[in-house]
């Protein structure tokens, strides 16, 4: 059985699907029984309360939800990752073209907010 500390390192990860922490909190709703129960259920309700309204693709008991959450250590890579998907750069790039993944990353921003949990940033849209 997950407890709270399971849940907050779930959040470490790089992407977080939102859809699945809503999953948990139902799954909890009715049986937090024990302490460790409890205290991620707790957990879970902040979390979901704090991205509550922000827009996105999941609604959930009349509110709209983002899916995804990306941990600000992972964002150049999913910067790069998603516009290599899109094909807005291609993969096949020369070794000899180099791209500021950084400052890439930095301008995709513009396009999300930044949403504080448990003491880290995560970035949604």
């Amino acid at each position: 059985m997950a407890n709270a500390t399971t849940t907050l390192t779930a959040l470490l990860d790089d992407i977080v699907d939102v859809r699945d922490l809503i999953d948990r909190f139902e799954s909890l709703e009715s049986l937090h029984d024990n302490d460790d129960e409890k205290e991620e259920f707790g957990t879970l309700k902040e979390i979901l309360a704090a991205i509550k309204g922000l827009g996105g693709d999941e609604k959930w008991r009349g509110d709209w939800y983002p899916v995804t959450l990306i941990h600000e250590r992972y964002f150049t890579t999913y910067t790069q990752e998603l516009l290599e998907d899109t094909g807005i750069i291609p993969t096949n790039l020369p070794d000899w073209v180099a791209i500021d993944w950084e400052r890439t990353a930095e301008a995709v921003q513009e396009d999300y907010t930044p949403i504080e949990i448990a003491g880290h940033t995560y970035w949604t849209r």
